[in-house]
């Protein structure tokens, strides 16, 4: 099979506040970032459409959205799209959700209760490779499912 590329970019701002859970394997956490687009309709007007992500952070970064991410915040993240599924207690059927495993981020607004003098931060595995384990290393189970 010949080379494929799974890469995601995104720049925007936290939908929410973080959703952190300690698990054995280190932390995780949850996240929703929008993005916006502006463009204009086939009437000439501007309009706006704003795209809602599923951000995960294990480990490492986990623990810097966790602690320097909050509602509002302007992110920059990179990472590779992952789809899990599982089955859904109350109908039995099959669910899905995609999400963005995030490798890099770059912190663009000021840190929580700093004095907003602070410039970006990054963080991440400098390379944008997530290797196979680190990105599985944790099968989630029902119980951890928010939905």
């Amino acid at each position: 099979m010949g080379k494929s590329v799974n890469k995601v970019i995104l720049l925007g701002h936290a939908g929410k506040e973080p959703e952190a859970r300690i698990l054995r394997s280190g932390t995780l956490v949850n996240l929703s970032l929008a993005t916006s687009e502006r463009y204009k309709d086939n009437r000439g007007e501007w309009q706006e459409h704003t795209e809602w992500h599923n951000l995960v952070g294990y480990q490492r970064i986990g623990e810097i959205l966790r602690d320097y991410v909050q509602k509002g915040s302007r992110i920059y993240v990179e990472g590779v799209l992952r789809t899990r599924s599982w089955e859904d207690r109350e109908s039995g059927q099959r669910r899905y959700r995609t999400e963005v495993v995030v490798v890099d981020v770059s912190l663009l607004s000021p840190a929580p209760g700093s004095n907003g003098t602070q410039g970006p931060e990054h963080y991440g595995s400098g390379n944008g490779f997530v290797p196979q384990e680190r990105a599985d290393e944790h099968e989630i189970t029902r119980e951890e499912v928010p939905y």
